[in-house]
């Protein structure tokens, strides 16, 4: 399998997007070109990662004084108190500016790592190997780093961008089938927020990569997603506009995760799932999207089998809660809920052109779901 790399340039950030097969070899040399005057690296590395990778990497950063630091890893472990201890850790063997810290997980090691990553002595080099499929087409790229709060999903962060990552789709063969239903809802969010002929590809093509696990077409998810983050990422690094469109149906997902206390009865992505099929159903009910549009959703939805139907898993004195945490999403900049409405097959609406006040919602909800 051919290595493609794709360059990541904007006002914040200068750093490469490596994507391959059994590429964690290169990152010694990747790490000595970048950061000459490291001496010492802290590898945050979830449990849940089969050991052979772990030590493969251990191995192959043998030249370096190496701090493993090992999380049993949930939406729960992502909270203050542990950023803190892992960066007391770090200052208490003393890293400086000129050593590095690498994320080896999905997620939330990553959102964790890169932000005690930016505390650290006001920042310290950072690189993430995402080693989830959701992680490498999403969350590994764009900065955006953090915590949650008893509020709400991620509402403690910081923008900081990697200096570099590594995405090797070998990691992924381990991945249960769950977990790449979980990516593979971020890649079609990414089908649905830009016109480019994706959505048709991912038609074509998701049954192979969700069942057979198909690492060349995988990878080319992978690549497509990247470059469709870029695209919004580059124009809008700290999500004051453009941006915002990539948390299509995130508003209600991260509403769904807060309502069902990040229990494992639902992941991050299957959270997504559900939120971009109400962001959907609200579209049309609000005729901003045709039945056309709501129907192609929902036939990719059907053939591929993706469970969005909030009603087997909230009971409906629930529903007004959902609603209620929606009010805390980053997006909000007044009394309303501010929406990413889908518009049709590769167009969303504006940040801040469609907003719903909370009753209004509460109003409309049984007949969306």
């Amino acid at each position: 399998m051919q290595i493609t790399k794709i360059k990541v340039k904007n006002l914040n950030s200068n750093y490469s997007i490596i994507i391959g097969k059994d590429i964690l070899k290169l990152i010694p040399s990747k790490i000595k070109t970048l950061f000459p005057h490291a001496r010492k690296i802290a590898l945050v590395v979830d449990k849940k990662i089969p050991k052979k990778f772990t030590k493969k990497l251990k191995l192959y950063l043998k030249k370096y004084e190496i701090y493993i630091f090992k999380y049993s890893v949930n939406e729960k472990f992502k909270s203050f108190i542990n950023v803190n201890k892992l960066v007391e850790k770090c200052l208490f063997n003393n890293f400086n500016r000129n050593d590095v810290l690498i994320s080896f997980g999905g997620g939330i090691i990553g959102d964790f790592s890169a932000f005690a990553a930016s505390i650290i002595k006001r920042g310290i080099n950072f690189v993430n190997i995402p080693t989830t499929l959701l992680a490498q087409v999403d969350s590994s790229i764009g900065g955006k780093t953090g915590v949650n709060s008893k509020l709400g999903k991620n509402l403690i962060g910081t923008f900081y961008q990697p200096k570099l990552v590594v995405s090797d789709v070998e990691l992924l063969k381990s991945l249960p089938q769950r977990e790449l239903v979980c990516g593979y809802a971020e890649i079609l969010k990414h089908s649905l927020i830009l016109k480019n002929n994706f959505f048709n590809w991912l038609k074509l093509n998701s049954k192979t990569i969700l069942i057979n696990k198909n690492l060349d077409l995988i990878k080319q998810a992978i690549i497509k997603s990247c470059k469709i983050k870029l695209f919004f990422v580059n124009k809008d690094i700290h999500e004051k506009n453009i941006r915002m469109i990539l948390n299509f149906g995130h508003t209600f997902a991260h509403a769904i995760e807060v309502q069902n206390n990040y229990s494992k009865k639902i992941n991050h992505g299957e959270a997504v799932i559900m939120g971009m099929m109400l962001a959907a159903k609200l579209s049309y009910y609000k005729k901003v999207c045709s039945l056309k549009t709501l129907n192609q959703l929902q036939n990719i939805y059907k053939s591929n089998n993706l469970k969005h139907n909030i009603k087997k898993i909230f009971k409906k004195k629930e529903y007004n809660k959902i609603v209620e945490h929606m009010t805390n999403d980053k997006k909000n900049n007044d009394k309303k809920i501010n929406l990413i409405l889908l518009k049709k097959i590769g167009q969303t609406t504006l940040p801040n052109a469609y907003k719903i006040s909370t009753m209004d919602l509460k109003k409309i909800f049984s007949k969306i779901i």
